[in-house]
């Protein structure tokens, strides 16, 4: 089989590193990939977001079947482009992938079908969302209505906080037209769980649960990230939450999702707070997360070709899908100053014996050698029985990656180890 990937960083080499398990899978090529993906599968310079030419090329190199990973080409209809040049997806098509494209339709959707999330308010104006802000419960959360790079969020703990981001988000059109509309909404507490799930419209089945890391420090202290590290499973997410969560919100979301004539096939990511009143939806994702595809799926038993095409062909319920007993702990070194600005350009030295357990997000190659090209450069993977095992084993492996400027938390899998 000819398969391509759509995307470039570490979540879609973790992807390709699985797809690669299959022998059926003889050539996979990653558009746009990265220098570090570029040992697992062919790189070819087109962009995630370049439509046209993704599909300029599935149909020029006969692909037998693609693999759309990031939010930005699903919301833009690159499943739907693909499909009707009769090349087969995994990943849900433009209808459905609104539910992550368009927070003001996740949540008008959990609202009509009862499904547990924060109390919210919407606003297209500026001035009547401040109005709104002056008498709002605080602390609130402020979230701009489309896509912003995961970046679109603000947990505001003062009332002075809140009118900054919306001002930000409507007024300076931080994100664009992602920012014409705003939520805000009911600032809810708990520990906070990730769950990724295959589904093909019908049936539902939740990968193993994880715990990201967000911020930037040690603490849970400094900005926002992308992501700085993640474990699974997710302590919090017992037993007894997972049947509450399969009968209140996953089921009823991907049925809630048929009836809107919005049938949703692919990773519907679940971002869940476990909340004093059970847990409650804080946002859906359309796709795999990143980086918690590389705790995910290194976990996964079954063969993951299989699973996507199951998926994609509505025949799921007669697919088994299983995952090892045991964790993960993905720990991912970054380059100094990031989220802000950052040096590139640093050569990256990776022992030979530590390459299988690399997902390489933001390298690339310059004569020949893999540098520095992002601020999240690459996760480091390591799977054990139990947690405290997988995370010392994360950082023995992490620790003997070197590039300059490199930094990453030291504490990652330190607060579900707490917990257990």
């Amino acid at each position: 089989m000819r398969i391509m990937v759509i995307g470039g960083g570490g979540r879609e080499h973790a992807i390709i590193k699985k797809l690669k398990e299959n022998p059926a899978a003889e050539t996979i090529y990653a558009l746009p990939g990265n220098g570090g993906i570029a040992a697992d599968a062919v790189c070819v310079d087109i962009g995630a977001k370049d439509i046209p030419a993704i599909v300029r090329f599935a149909d020029e190199h006969d692909i037998d079947y693609a693999v759309v990973a990031p939010d930005d080409p699903l919301v833009l209809g690159c499943v739907d482009a693909l499909e009707d040049i009769g090349v087969p997806c995994f990943g849900p098509r433009k209808s459905a992938a609104i539910i992550e494209g368009s927070k003001v339709f996740s949540k008008n959707l959990m609202k009509k079908y009862g499904i547990p999330t924060a109390a919210y308010e919407v606003f297209d104006d500026p001035a009547e969302a401040l109005k709104y802000l002056d008498t709002a419960p605080i602390p609130t959360v402020v979230k701009a209505d489309g896509l912003a790079l995961g970046k679109g969020v603000t947990v505001a703990m003062t009332r002075e906080e809140a009118r900054g981001s919306v001002k930000e988000i409507m007024e300076d059109r931080k994100f664009g037209d992602s920012g014409s509309r705003v939520v805000i909404e009911e600032y809810l507490e708990g520990p906070e769980v990730s769950v990724l799930s295959f589904t093909d419209g019908e049936t539902i089945v939740p990968m193993v649960s994880s715990m990201d890391h967000k911020r930037a420090l040690d603490g849970d202290k400094g900005p926002n990230t992308g992501g700085m590290g993640t474990v699974a499973p997710n302590p919090f997410y017992t037993e007894a939450v997972a049947e509450e969560c399969m009968e209140r919100i996953f089921l009823p979301t991907i049925r809630a999702m048929k009836a809107e004539g919005r049938e949703f096939r692919g990773c519907l990511y679940f971002g869940l707070m476990v909340t004093k009143d059970g847990p409650k939806v804080i946002e859906y994702n359309c796709r795999f997360g990143d980086p918690e595809t590389q705790v995910v799926l290194p976990l996964l038993e079954s063969d993951l070709l299989t699973v996507m095409r199951a998926v994609t062909e509505g025949r799921l319920k007669d697919c088994p899908v299983t995952f090892r007993k045991g964790a993960a702990c993905c720990v991912v070194l970054a380059s100094a100053g990031y989220p802000g600005s950052y040096g590139k350009g640093y050569e990256i030295s990776i022992p030979e014996n530590v390459l299988p357990h690399v997902f390489v997000a933001g390298a690339a190659l310059r004569d020949g050698k893999l540098v520095t090209s992002g601020g999240r450069v690459l996760g480091v993977t390591a799977t054990a029985d139990i947690l405290s095992d997988a995370v010392c084993g994360a950082y023995a492996l992490a620790d003997t990656v070197a590039f300059e400027n490199r930094f990453c938390r030291r504490d990652i899998g330190q607060r579900a180890l707490s917990a257990q």
